[in-house]
């Protein structure tokens, strides 16, 4: 779902040319070639994101030299990315909720396993972060 809210965020014009690649993963492997979960297309298309598309892939250690952030959703998967980091890296590593835009740090609880609300309340936070995310780091860039 984040990715999918991220890269209809960017198509905004002031981000044309400023964001480079843009993709999601699991810490596990446990859906990796699915798509995504029916709740998440059904809540993305009640939001007017209606091109997404996206087969499930598990984390690569190559993935912190590919992209400049990587952000996870809870703190369990956070440490989880961490032990797989080294110095040398060229990601940042961080909770996707440190964009929350309230001064504290959220985390995203997986709505897999609950209702409809849960991929309601995902959705409001994963475009407020990307939102904040923009405004924050990729507006101010040269």
């Amino acid at each position: 779902m984040a990715e999918g809210i991220f890269r209809h965020t960017v198509k905004d014009p002031q981000y044309q040319g400023r964001i480079g690649k843009i993709d999601s993963c699991g810490t596990g492997a446990y859906h990796a070639g699915d798509d995504p979960d029916e709740r998440t297309m059904a809540t993305l298309e009640q939001n007017g994101i209606t091109d997404y598309r996206h087969a499930a892939r598990k984390f690569k250690n190559s993935d912190l030299q590919e992209f400049d952030y990587v952000f996870a959703m809870d703190r369990s998967n956070l440490s989880d990315l961490r032990r797989k980091t080294s110095s040398g890296d060229r990601a940042k590593v961080m909770l996707f909720g440190e964009y929350s835009g309230t001064g504290k740090a959220e985390i995203v609880n997986d709505p897999y396993y609950g209702g409809d609300q849960g991929f309601k309340t995902a959705f409001e936070q994963c475009s407020r972060f990307a939102r904040n995310f923009l405004d924050e780091v990729v507006a101010t860039e040269n």
